[in-house]
């Protein structure tokens, strides 16, 4: 049906009926069960006839196996199976960037809470009582628990003898110009920050049911469906295609599930019973079961003229990585390439180490690899401005890069928000301010492909178009399904979008790590909705004799750009169904050259936020009161402005709690606060008012010019308070978090 006689209207005008779509900020439709409770996680899931998985975990950081004997476990009522390394159908090996894992262990033992053994039982508390009828004989060995140590001491043992740098996952040095220039000032010190979990609440669970063609089907909550499906099929001796992951509700993430942690254990069980099994890790067992973020030791110099140019950097970083490697050579590759900050440094020697020790493993966290060197080198920052006596934002803004941004109008610190921190009646209470500035890498990096796939159609359903957009992307809080759709109804110009469930039938869509999704997904999405469009607009113009360059699609009608409305889509599909996939492919990075560090493209884009907090300290009490913690952030293109900002006010205070709170106490390899008791992490109590500039610099090379907006704000806020504290005390402050005894140990009377 053709409106050539009516007045044309443009697609803006038509769109006026659609809203939710880019630009817009529309709920989110998982939004509302969340916060009744009613939502489903992975730990809800259930099915006839389950079974309960529990592991059996290693009590020491380091020993040999000598011998597992299941006997009596097997003979406990109720009982269906108990599994060792001897079980494992396929390789006993697995791991993000280099195989060094294995899925339960076979001889050595190398950080407490290593899986050793499997159970499944009609009962959870069955399977914990079978769990603990298994005796494992180990000949307890002296753990290596110091990362400087193992970079350097070549007469430790070799926790992974197979590995070819010994007890160093990378070495990456950063060198450029003439590292030994001199300068008129300068500043030294040692930082070290301790081991942050990411603490999500959503516990690792899963459920694995056994299919009729020899595979299995699992359920879970995870960051990466495709990567955990080869790994876990691998370790199965099963094809790809017989190993089928479907993504169920993620209660968090923040890179704690970028690594397998019960998908090839649940699937053995599944597969040996021939029965569904559900497995659920309890707290205590998921502060083992899952990576942190790796603790860090960073010695710092930087050297400048009298009027605050930096002339030169340099930096030793070592990061604990843990037992097995998982994301420790990005960490490096991250904090050597990014160790410099926002700023413009000419002569620069950074050194940066990733060990194996018997600390609990460590691998991906938001912000990865930036916020260890982001802290030291704010640190760094703040104390020239003191030995120059030079306001700190005015520093930072003398020797910013120029394509970064900086906190305009922040150097005005009268009339400073918040109250009295009521520790006290204020008598030790003092006040301070501080600032950081800092750049983080989005989406992967080092010649890594980095890809999505998106699979769009469109139809008519109830006599409206509707459109399907399907992808393996995995949403873990940060609203992917509502960016998804926007999309979809920005470029279709349809109100219905339905997003199908992720899942491993569908082409890969990589991890939801790096602030990647929006960057990656979207652009495969996009795409997907432009190969849709292509068909469409050909059958449109063959139709009516209109070039297909000139037509456009809006508020559920094909536009004309000379002559308007053409026809509705119901009227142009029909029966007919048009569907589409596609990839998306970001510009192609290359390696860091592995003596000079220097490379063609490192990274494909960098995003970049400041942060301005205010503390109140109680110097008696040695207790901190965040006030105010101010963000203003370069996000490119706001596809969804209010989630952008829930994005940054998340972050904030993630940083926040690694500032102050946030540490995984590791004592001789053995973590001594397994549970949310003793590892502290912000309450609403905690969080101050936040005001959040969100800056849109548009990326030409990017979707819409979007950047990455989930990781930037955490690795910010956490120099900012730690500067603010420094500032209100006058203390050095070399550690985060920063605990009472901090302040009240060292304060001067």
């Amino acid at each position: 049906m053709t409106n050539q006689s009516s007045p044309a209207r443009t697609p803006q005008d038509l769109n006026e009926s659609i809203t939710g779509g880019i630009g817009d900020s529309p709920l989110r439709p998982d939004g509302t069960l969340k916060v009744r409770g009613e939502f489903a996680y992975s730990s809800d899931l259930w099915a006839e006839d389950m079974l309960w998985g529990g592991t059996l975990r290693s009590p020491h950081p380091y020993a040999r196996i000598s011998s597992i004997d299941i006997t009596e476990a097997v003979k406990h009522p109720g009982v269906y199976a108990v599994l060792t390394h001897q079980d494992v159908p396929g390789e006993n090996i697995y791991g993000l960037k280099v195989a060094d894992t294995p899925a339960l262990a076979a001889d050595i033992v190398r950080y407490k809470g290593e899986p050793v053994a499997l159970v499944a039982a009609d009962h959870p508390e069955t399977a914990r009582r079978a769990l603990a009828k298994i005796v494992v004989d180990y000949e307890v060995l002296e753990p290596i628990t110091d990362p400087e140590l193992a970079a350097h001491d070549d007469t430790l043992p070799k926790l992974h003898p197979e590995h070819p740098g010994g007890n160093v996952v990378r070495y990456q040095p950063i060198i450029q110009g003439n590292p030994e220039a001199k300068a008129d000032v300068v500043v030294s010190d040692v930082y070290t920050m301790g081991m942050q979990d990411q603490a999500f609440l959503g516990p690792e669970s899963g459920l694995a049911i056994p299919a009729e063609d020899g595979g299995v089907d699992l359920f879970i909550a995870t960051q990466w469906l495709h990567v955990d499906q080869k790994q876990t099929a691998r370790a199965l001796g099963l094809p790809v295609e017989k190993v089928r992951f479907t993504m169920s509700g993620v209660g968090g993430a923040f890179g704690g599930r970028e690594d397998l942690s019960m998908q090839i254990h649940a699937c053995m069980l599944a597969l040996h019973t021939g029965k569904p099994v559900k497995m659920v890790y309890n707290r205590e067992e998921s502060f083992y079961g899952h990576v942190h973020r790796h603790p860090a030791k960073m010695y710092y110099e930087h050297g400048a003229t009298k009027d605050g140019k930096l002339v030169y950097i340099k930096a030793k970083m070592y990061f604990d990585g843990g037992a097995y490697a998982s994301k420790t050579p990005v960490v490096v590759s991250n904090a050597t390439s990014l160790g410099v900050g926002p700023y413009e440094v000419p002569n620069v020697r950074i050194e940066g180490w990733g060990l194996y020790t018997n600390n609990p493993p460590c691998g991906a966290m938001r912000g990865l690899g930036a916020v260890q060197p982001a802290y030291a080198y704010e640190s760094q920052m703040d104390k020239f401005a003191k030995a120059l006596d030079m306001d700190p934002v005015e520093l930072r803004q003398l020797n910013a890069v120029s394509q970064g941004s900086t906190s305009d109008g922040q150097a005005d610190v009268r009339g400073l928000p918040g109250g009295l921190s009521n520790t006290s009646h204020g008598e030790g209470v003092v006040r301070g301010v501080g600032y950081a500035v800092i750049i983080k890498n989005v989406s992967y990096a080092e010649g890594v492909d980095d890809y999505s796939t998106a699979r769009v159609r469109l139809e008519v359903i109830g006599g409206e178009p509707v459109a399907l957009v399907h992808t393996a992307a995995a949403e873990v809080g940060q609203g992917l399904i509502t960016m998804k759709q926007q999309i979809v109804r920005s470029e279709l110009g349809v109100a219905r979008v339905t997003v199908h469930a992720a899942d491993t039938n569908v082409g890969d869509a990589g991890s939801s790590s790096a602030s990647r999704q929006t960057y990656i997904t979207g652009g495969a999405v996009k795409n997907a909705c432009e190969a849709v469009r292509e068909v469409l607009f050909d059958r449109v113009a063959q139709r009516f004799g209109e070039n297909p360059a000139d037509l456009s699609v809006a508020g559920g009608k094909v536009v004309s750009k000379t002559t308007g409305v053409l026809a509705d889509l119901v009227d142009v599909l029909g029966d007919d169904v048009i569907e589409e996939t596609r990839e998306y492919h970001h510009l192609q990075t290359y390696p860091m050259d592995p003596e000079t560090g220097q490379s063609r493209r490192v990274h494909v884009q960098h995003a970049y936020a400041a942060h301005r907090a205010v503390v109140e300290v109680d110097t008696e009490l040695g207790l901190v009161k965040v006030v105010q913690l101010d963000c203003a952030q370069d996000v490119g293109k706001a596809i969804n402005p209010d989630a952008v900002v829930g994005q940054i006010q998340g972050g904030s205070t993630q940083g926040l709690g690694l500032a102050v709170m946030e540490e995984i106490k590791v004592k001789d390899g053995k973590i001594r606060n397994p549970s949310f008791t003793d590892y502290l992490i912000p309450t609403i109590l905690d969080t101050p008012p936040m005001t959040v500039d969100v800056i849109e610099r548009a990326d030409p090379n990017s979707p819409y010019g979007v950047r990455g907006v989930g990781e930037p704000p955490t690795i910010s806020a956490t120099p900012a308070v730690v500067n603010a504290i420094r500032n209100a005390t006058g203390l050095n402050l070399t550690h985060t978090p920063v605990s009472p005894e901090h302040i009240v140990g060292a304060w001067p009377r």
